[in-house]
């Protein structure tokens, strides 16, 4: 796999790697490398070295670095001048760029393939509100993005995915680029009738992909008959598992819920980090589990895959402990 090394003046690079880990999950091979007031070039340079030793392959490292020509830039050019046959640096980073390194890495085996095809999606995300600020073919791109219609055929459903936040980083970047959707549907009466969370959520949608929000209803007639739609890759996102366990009764044809992420709430316990559950939300997975459907309990790809049944029985014991206490 290889090593990728962040690179920054003060602590941006620190930041930038957490924010990278809460979005795709934790990695291997990468390190955090920066340049503090007190210190001097030869400092960060050791840094480096320190940081490619540990890596599990030397020969393929990868560098992303805060800005061309400072000292973090070049001091990784002096170490990339004994290896550039196959490292590769690359200025300006941002958490875009980041999180397409992390994804590339699972079908590209060289620093030199990550670095040309991370650029792309660096540049995609900058972008400006309002958008005719952009400049003009650049805005004409954004009011466009999106428009695919597909070709005739009905739904694939790519993830079905229970999680409060609804769309949020990790569904717009890790998610995305795993199942690779053409719409994300957000299925909740709340939000359909909430203009400005539609709102928000619509211009949450990563490049290409066009989002919507739907009442329960709204979806259970689409799946019935969705010629209109194309033959689209659906990403369906519930804010809850009873609006899930309504659509699947409707007549959506799923398989399998991904299970990522359920806020606290008074009267709700918390078995888990992610996952808090009442009465209600138990008695909607139990349901879904009659329904045939398998769970999939994780909050990002790379993540390993929780046991719902003991999550389940978990939260349950602690309910049937507050109501005796």
């Amino acid at each position: 796999m290889v090593g990728i090394i962040l690179a920054s003046h003060g602590g941006f690079a620190e930041g930038i790697f957490q924010s990278g880990s809460m979005i795709f999950g934790e990695q291997k091979n990468v390190k955090t490398v920066t340049l503090m007031p007190n210190e001097g070039p030869n400092d960060i340079k050791e840094k480096m070295k320190k940081a490619i030793a540990s890596f599990d392959d030397q020969e393929e490292v990868l560098f992303l670095v805060d800005l061309w020509g400072g000292t973090p830039f070049n001091q990784a050019n002096s170490l990339f001048e004994a290896h550039k046959d196959k490292w590769a640096i690359v200025a300006g980073l941002n958490l875009p760029m980041l999180i397409e390194a992390y994804a590339s890495r699972a079908s590209l085996n060289t620093a030199r393939d990550i670095a040309a095809h991370i650029l792309g999606a660096a540049k995609e995300g900058v972008k400006i509100r309002p958008e005719a600020l952009a400049p003009a073919k650049e805005a004409a791109a954004a009011s466009s993005q999106g428009s695919n219609a597909g070709a005739p055929g009905q739904f694939k459903y790519v993830l079905a995915r229970v999680d409060s936040r609804l769309l949020h980083g990790q569904v717009a970047t890790a998610w995305a680029k795993t199942t690779q959707p053409t719409r994300i549907i957000v299925v909740s009466d709340a939000v359909a009738e909430d203009d400005l969370r539609k709102k928000l959520i619509q211009q949450a949608a990563p490049p290409g992909v066009k989002a919507h929000v739907v009442p329960v209803d709204q979806m259970i007639k689409l799946a019935k008959d969705d010629k209109h739609f194309g033959g689209q890759r659906a990403l369906l996102l519930f804010e809850n598992p009873q609006d899930a366990l309504r659509a699947v009764e409707g007549g959506v044809p799923l398989k399998t819920i991904n299970v990522g992420s359920m806020a606290h709430s008074p009267g709700k316990v918390q078995p888990n980090k992610v996952l808090a559950f009442g009465q209600e939300d138990i008695d909607a997975f139990v349901k879904l589990k009659e329904y045939g459907l398998d769970f999939d309990v994780r909050k990002v790809p790379n993540d390993s895959k929780g046991d719902m049944n003991e999550i389940l029985k978990k939260a349950q014991d602690e309910l049937n402990r507050l109501k005796k206490s």
